[in-house]
Formats: structure tokens, sequence, C-alpha cells
């Protein structure tokens, strides 16, 4: 076991599921990530993988066959999922997220009838907030749902989806003013929906279009996708929780959860990439010694593990918080700004060791180079986590004058 991202204080069972998780990421995931993602392919028989290794189920509740295992159990395991290929984190997460949402917002009906088959894997989850114009905005939201008697007629367009094709079950937000006086506050009128489809493109069920995957720089593997809603119907019990206007509170519940979930892929890819580095600084010559001989190798070799370290730290102490049950929104998005800077930073060096190889599609750090973008946007920029850790700070120290 590796010196570095330690995390003390774990059951057996933990430490057992981490190293099942650890052997399956170097034996299954290591080996084939880099050709799938050159090739944009599904990684369908790693996905399986994890099936039966009952990931799929492992925050899910017992009394709904999952593992019921705490929110640090999983940051855990999605370092190391992500340490081996980030997208493969990407296809739980979004899963896990609407599982987190059901569990805690879902009437029981709701609960009943998903987790089960959640837990086993056999629907697979997305969630949906984002919208073309709007970005971080969440509150600028256009799609709507109106009142048809015992249904809900739903339109508009949503960008963004991880898992939008794959995935059976989505969680979309939308307007739905229905019940809210005019003037009610952009946030207190917005209603979660969850949505059953087909898994595919096209129409997938009648007024319910996915058009394709869009093509990114990374990232690949995994399908991010939009969202065509044109007269969608809806029934009333399909609306999470089964009351309108709780939308926007139950999404930023989920997205707390998303938020200590890209804080752990960063440190994973971050992780993999000072491997990487550390690595081939011991193999690489030049002027007659290894490189990792020369001080300024060292010294971005001590930069590289100190804020794979501080990443692991942040990352774990904000999966503690909220598995305490407190509110964790400072250190979720703490760890979240700090994980994807630093992991971006440690790519980046990484890839310097790497000289002119790191330029070549055969080294894995490559794939590494285009990957860590994402963490700096996904789950909300870095820019909105400063906000939301600003207007936390000014809550916590507010000064009486």
């Amino acid at each position: 076991m590796a010196r570095l991202a330690q995390t003390a204080g774990l059951t057996d069972v933990q430490q057992e599921i981490l190293a099942t998780v650890r052997d399956f990421v170097d034996k299954e995931i290591i080996p084939v990530a880099t050709e799938l993602e050159h090739r944009d392919e599904y990684p369908q028989q790693i996905v399986d993988g994890l099936k039966e290794l009952g990931l799929f189920g492992l925050m899910i509740p017992e009394e709904y066959g999952g593992l019921g295992e705490s929110l640090l159990t999983y940051a855990l395991c999605v370092e190391e999922i992500a340490r081996g290929w980030m997208s493969v984190s990407g296809i739980i997460n979004t899963h896990f997220i609407v599982a987190y949402m059901l569990k805690q917002h879902g009437t029981q009906e709701q609960k009943d009838h998903f987790l089960p088959r959640m837990a086993a894997g056999d629907i697979r989850g997305a969630f949906s907030m984002s919208e073309p114009g709007l970005g971080s905005d969440v509150s600028a939201i256009t799609s709507k749902a109106v009142q048809d008697g015992e249904e809900y007629v739903l339109n508009g367009q949503k960008m963004w989806l991880t898992n939008g094709g794959t995935s059976s079950l989505v969680a979309v937000l939308v307007r739905s003013d229905e019940g809210h006086p005019e003037g009610t506050a952009p946030h207190k009128s917005m209603t979660t929906f969850l949505v059953e489809k087909e898994p595919g493109f096209g129409e997938v069920r009648p007024g319910l279009t996915i058009p394709g995957k869009i093509d990114k720089m990374g990232y690949k593997g995994v399908d991010t996708t939009e969202l065509i809603m044109d007269g969608l119907r809806i029934p009333a019990n399909r609306v999470l929780g089964g009351v309108t206007g709780r939308g926007f509170y139950q999404m930023m519940d989920g997205v707390e959860v998303g938020r200590v979930n890209v804080a752990a892929r960063g440190c994973g890819v971050a992780q993999r990439a000072f491997e990487l580095g550390v690595r081939y600084a011991q193999q690489r010559h030049t002027f007659g010694k290894p490189i990792a001989q020369h001080q300024a190798i060292q010294f971005k070799l001590a930069e590289m593990a100190t804020k794979v370290e501080a990443a692991h730290a942040m990352m774990v102490n904000a999966a503690r918080k909220k598995d305490s049950g407190e509110r964790n929104d400072l250190e979720a998005g703490m760890a979240k700004y700090l994980a994807s800077e630093y992991c971006k930073e440690v790519v980046e060096d990484a890839f310097r060791i790497h000289g002119g190889y790191g330029f070549s599609k055969e080294y894995e750090i490559e794939r590494l180079y285009r990957e860590a973008p994402m963490l700096l946007i996904g789950e909300g920029t870095a820019e909105i986590q400063k906000m939301i850790i600003g207007r936390r700070l000014l809550e916590e120290y507010r000064f009486q004058g």
C-alpha cells in the first residue's frame, strides 16, 4: 500500500471493500482505460464488473438490497476508481446522487419502487439541472412543468447529462409555478421529477428525446448528452417527495454528495498522475543519471505529493461531516475547489516530467491531461465554490458591531 492518501479510523469492512475495489481497478480498469478512452467507447465490461461487486448499491440502505455504506466509503471507492479511469467514476456518481435524493426525499412508494433495482444496478440513474443558456445559474431554469389533471406536462431543453443515454431514470429539475404566488423566489418554485425512460438515443419515450453524445475533449467513454422535453407527460406520483416546490433544495442536497465525489475524483486522478510521474522520473535518464536525482524534479515530486495528501485529507473531512448529519456545504465546497485545482497542477507537473513523451497518446499521462479540466467545472465551477465558501464564512464569522 502506498504511503500517500491513507485514511485513519476505517473499519475492517471498509478496508476490505477498498482493497477489493483497488484490486479491480489495477486488474480490470488501468490496463484497458486508455484504449477505450481513445475510442470513446462505453466501458460495458467494467460496468458489469462493478455491478457484480455490488458497487451500484454501495450507499443504498440494506433494507432496499444495498450495502448501506457511508459517504466516506463511497468517496474512497470513487477515489480508487478515478485513479484507474475518471469516466467510470462518473457512471456511478450520477447514479448515486439520484439514489441519495430518493433515500433522503422520496415518498415510501418511490423508495420501494426504485431503490432495490438501483441497488442491483438494473436501473441506472442520471440527474439534470443545467440548461444550454444558464451555466451555473440554476435559478434561471426555463424548463417548465404544467399540471394537467393527474399528470404534469414538461417542456424544455436540458444540458450536460452524464449517463443521459445509458440511464433508465433521470431526476429532472424544472420550474413549476402552480400553487406558488407571483413574486415567489425562483428557487421556491422548482420541482424534481423522476423520469423513467428506455436507455439509448433518439426518442426514448413519447415527448422525450436524447439527441446523442456530446463530443468532448476528455471524460470520454461515459455518455454526456442533452435532454429535450416536448409535451412529456409525467404522473403526479413521480414528483420527488410528492410535493412541488422543493426541487431546488433536493437537488442542492444531492449536489453536496456530488461535490464530495468530484473532490474524490480529483484525488484519484492526482494520485495516478503522481504514480506515473514518480515512476517515469526513476526510469528516464538525462546527463548520466535518472531525472529523479535532479533537484528540479525532486522539488516537483515533493509539491505533487503534498498536494495529493492535502486534497485527500480535505475530501475525507467533507465526507465525514456529511456522514455525521451536519451541514457540509462549506467543507464540500473547499474540498471540491482544492482537489480539482490541485489535480490540475499535479497532472501538469507529471506531464512536464514526461517531457515530449507526455504529448504522445501512447503514454497514460496524455489522457489524464485532457481529463483533469472537467473537474474544474463539474458540480459547480471553482468560482461557484468560492462564492459558497465566502458566504458560509461570513455566516460563521459574522461581525457583531
